[in-house]
């Protein structure tokens, strides 16, 4: 089932104080309402499954507070489990509904709880520095996961030994029981609880994992980290998961990436920027000067008179696009530095260059600006 979106308490249209037998009839009037067996509409089974799932959740106290307190997050994001990992998945429905009903609309097709059961997903993450984000590297992690046991090869066995029909339900994993409720009379089908399900006994559990079939191992993984990508992206490692259950599926591995700023460099997008200080004498009489690039130094010409803030740009320095592997540009910025602080002698050259040009001294340069104001607006 996938994990509701809406508020639980919306979901079955009760207040947040709602007592025990609030969320019961709730529950109760809803199911009936959107069962599968009684409403073909289309919409109504997922209906119905996110009622079951706000149930689950509301009708245990200690889920109930744990979500009050976390919410969704407490919840999801777990391939359909939640709390302590109890399964909220295709079939679930049944259970909860023959609690109340006991199957008197129709017995649910249910997975038996020996079927194949894929594994849950593993997160974890690499850092690499801003060069190996845009050139790409293979990068070896090591993760902690559950995988088969490598002892018995998931038969939960020991090697040699095998497993017998369970007498209390043939084999059958289920057992059926008929009760009288306030709807007549029905059938309740619940999990063996001499094979909890299994629809076998095992003989001799396995020593290494004690019959579980699975264990907990270290494991180290090469990771390709393409050209190109970018501070948290996740790369996907099909089947690196978790083992799954009774024959399943693994779950998948996501490594998400994280990348270290630059000294020097900033991304934006595929673009790579760099703001480059260059001094007064280089922007008014301009140069030609080297600045670094991700492939090595690359000389550029700065033009006479150029102002703070012009830009300049080197193409196909940038990042690579991850699917065609074009890259972009490397920008760079001017940052003119007005020095702080000059000897007399300095003065005086800026003085007298200031003289050569016609300007005057700070105060009456300023009227003169304004004065030009004056002209543009038409003042007196």
């Amino acid at each position: 089932m996938t994990t509701s979106k809406r508020d639980y308490y919306d979901v079955l249209g009760i207040p947040r104080d709602a007592t025990e037998e609030d969320i019961k009839k709730a529950f109760r009037k809803l199911a009936l309402e959107f069962h599968p067996d009684r409403n073909r509409s289309e919409g109504a089974e997922d209906r119905f499954k996110e009622v079951n799932e706000a149930y689950q959740v509301l009708s245990d106290s200690r889920k109930r507070a744990t979500y009050d307190r976390f919410g969704h997050s407490a919840v999801g994001g777990n391939g359909g489990r939640g709390f302590d990992g109890f399964d909220v998945g295709a079939g679930g429905f049944g259970d909860i509904f023959d609690a109340f009903f006991g199957g008197g609309f129709g017995e649910q097709t249910r997975a038996r709880p020996n079927a194949p059961r894929r594994g849950n997903d593993l997160r974890t993450s690499v850092t690499t520095t801003f060069e190996e984000a845009v050139f790409g590297v293979e990068r070896e992690i090591e993760i902690e996961r559950i995988d088969v046991c490598g002892r018995c090869k998931g038969a939960r066995s020991e090697p040699g030994s095998g497993s017998t029909m369970c007498s209390n339900c043939a084999g059958s994993g289920q057992v059926r029981r008929s009760q009288q409720s306030f709807f007549g009379q029905f059938v309740q089908v619940t999990p063996c609880g001499v094979c909890r399900g299994e629809g076998s006994v095992i003989n001799d559990p396995c020593n290494q994992c004690r019959g579980a079939g699975r264990e907990r191992r270290k494991r180290k993984l090469a990771v390709t980290i393409p050209a190109g990508v970018d501070d948290g992206i996740q790369i996907r490692l099909n089947q690196e998961g978790e083992a799954g259950m009774n024959g399943g599926r693994p779950g998948d591995l996501y490594v998400v990436v994280r990348v270290r700023d630059h000294e020097y460099f900033e991304r934006y997008d595929t673009d790579i920027h760099l703001p480059l200080p260059i001094s007064i004498l280089q922007a008014t009489l301009g140069a030609k000067i080297s600045v670094p690039t991700l492939d090595g130094e690359e000389e550029i010409t700065i033009p006479a008179g150029t102002q703070p803030g012009d830009t300049f740009t080197l193409r196909g320095k940038g990042v690579p696009f991850i699917r065609s592997g074009r890259r972009g540009d490397q920008v760079i910025t001017a940052r003119v530095e007005i020095p702080k602080s000059l000897s007399e002698d300095q003065k005086r050259l800026f003085k007298e260059l200031a003289d050569s040009m016609g300007e005057d001294d700070l105060g009456e340069g300023n009227k003169g600006l304004f004065d030009k104001f004056k002209d543009v607006f038409g003042n007196e």
